[in-house]
C-alpha cells in the first residue's frame, strides 16, 4: 500500500463492529466485562479503541512495530527517557525544542541521568562523547530552530555498533517526508500538535519503535505513567493524518517559494532552511529525506528588530508552534528556546535576532505581500 493510501486505510480505518468509516469516538472510562481477563478492553488508560486506531496508523505510517499515543509531546519525550536509569548517560543533540532542553537540565539531571549535548552531525563528535554508561543517542532531525541535518542512517550504525538505542525526533519532517527507522532508528518521536494534527486544534504526542520489544517496554511505561492521549483528541489526531500529503505538498511548495523570496531579500541577512543548495547539509537533505519540509528561520539584518517586524505581520500569525494550516511566526529565543540560557543558545548558534517561520497553506501571493508589507514599515 502507498504511503497517500495508507494515511486513508492504514491502522484500524474504520470500525470493527458497526462498519463506520469514521472510526467512533469511544468515551467510556471502563469496559464490560463478560469473564475475567478475557476482554480485549478493560480500561482506558490501558488501552482505547480510538486511541488504538491512530497509535495503529502512525506505527504504519511510520515503518514500526508499536506506535503510543500521549497527551503531549512532551509526555511522549519524558516517557521515552524513563526507558533509563540513574547513573545513565545519553548523547543529545544540541539543536533542540526548548521545552526539551527544559526537561533534561531541569527535570532528568535531578533524577541522576547525565547528558552530553553536542552537535549529532560531527560523527567523529559523537563516537569520542560515548561512554560506559552511555545508552542513546537523542536527536532531532532536521532540528529547532536550525534546521540542522543529522545523518539518521550513520548515527543508527555508531549506536547499533555500541549497543545504544537511537532516538529521532521527526516532528519537523514528519513521516510524509522521512522515516527514521527505515534509516535504522530505533525509536521516533512526535509532537502530533503540528504536522500530523495540522489543525492546531489539538495537543498530542506519538512514540513509534523498531521492535516489539522495545514497544512492550513503551507501552508498560504508557500505562504506569498514564499520560495518554484522550479518546476525542485521538480521533481529531487520525482525522488530522488522512490529509498530510494534501497539505504537505501545499506547505512545502509555499515554503519554498518563501524561502526563495528571503533569500533574495536586501533585509535579511541569513536563512536557515533544508533546501537551500548552498546550505552544507542540502546534500544529506536530499538524501535521507522526500522534500525540504515547510520550516525557515531567518536573521535581519544588523539594526533591525525582529520583534517589530514579527508584530507588524497581519496574515501571518504571531504565535508558539508550528506545523498548521495558518502560517504561525515567533522569534525563539523570546518563545519557544526561552528556557534556554543565552550563553547557552548562543553557543548553539540561536541568536537573539533569529525569527522561526512556519509555512502554512494560504495563498502565497497573500503571504508574500504580508511579509513585504511588515518589511516595507523597518524602513521607516
Amino acid at each position: 500500500m502507498k504511503f497517500n493510501t495508507q494515511l486513508i486505510h492504514g491502522g484500524i480505518s474504520f470500525d470493527q463492529t458497526t462498519g463506520d468509516v469514521s472510526v467512533p469516538i469511544h468515551m467510556a472510562s471502563t469496559f464490560k466485562q463478560n469473564k475475567i481477563g478475557e476482554s480485549k478492553y478493560e480500561y482506558s488508560r490501558s488501552g482505547n479503541p480510538t486511541r488504538e486506531a491512530v497509535e495503529k496508523l502512525i506505527a504504519d505510517l511510520e515503518s514500526g512495530v508499536a506506535g503510543f499515543a500521549f497527551a503531549s509531546g512532551s509526555a511522549a519525550i519524558s516517557t521515552i527517557f524513563t526507558l533509563f536509569s540513574s547513573g545513565d548517560h545519553i548523547i543529545v543533540g544540541n539543536d533542540v525544542y526548548g521545552g526539551t532542553f527544559r526537561l533534561i537540565d531541569s527535570v532528568l539531571k535531578r533524577q541522576g541521568l547525565t547528558f552530553t549535548i553536542i552537535d549529532t552531525r560531527d560523527l567523529n563528535a559523537v563516537e569520542n562523547a560515548i561512554q560506559n554508561n552511555t545508552k542513546a543517542i537523542y536527536f532531532e532531525t532536521p532540528t529547532n530552530p536550525l534546521l540542522r541535518i543529522t545523518d539518521v542512517q550513520a548515527i543508527s550504525k555508531i549506536a547499533q555498533k555500541h549497543q545504544l538505542l537511537s532516538i529521532v525526533d521527526n516532528t519537523f519532517a514528519s513521516p510524509y517526508i522521512q522515516k527514521p527507522i527505515v534509516l535504522g532508528a530505533d525509536i521516533v518521536v512526535h509532537s502530533a500538535s503540528k504536522y500530523l494534527g495540522g489543525h492546531s486544534d489539538l495537543i498530542a504526542g506519538l512514540v513509534i519503535t523498531k521492535t516489539v520489544a522495545l514497544g512492550e517496554k513503551i507501552g508498560y511505561l504508557q500505562n504506569a505513567i498514564g499520560a495518554i492521549l484522550a479518546p476525542q483528541e485521538s480521533w481529531l489526531l487520525q482525522r488530522g493524518i488522512k490529509t498530510l500529503a494534501l497539505r504537505m505538498q501545499r506547505h512545502q511548495s509555499n515554503a519554498q517559494t518563501i524561502f526563495e523570496y528571503l533569500d533574495a531579500h536586501s533585509q535579511v541577512a541569513r536563512v536557515y532552511f533544508p533546501g537551500d543548495p548552498n546550505n552544507s547539509d542540502y546534500a544529506l537533505a536530499k538524501k535521507q529525506m522526500n522534500g525540504f519540509g515547510a520550516m525557515i528561520s531567518f536573521e535581519l539584518q544588523a539594526g533591525l528588530n525582529p520583534e517589530v517586524f514579527v508584530e507588524n505581520l497581519e496574515i501571518i500569525t504571531l504565535a508558539e508552534s508550528l506545523g498548521a494550516l495558518e502560517s504561525l511566526i515567533e522569534v525563539p529565543a523570546k518563545m519557544t528556546h526561552g528556557a534556554i540560557p543565552r550563553n547557552i543558545r548562543l553557543a548553539n548558534g540561536i541568536q537573539d535576532e533569529l525569527i522561526r517561520l512556519s509555512v502554512g497553506v494560504e495563498d502565497i501571493n497573500d503571504l508574500i505581500t504580508d511579509l513585504e508589507q511588515s518589511f516595507d514599515q523597518l524602513k521607516g
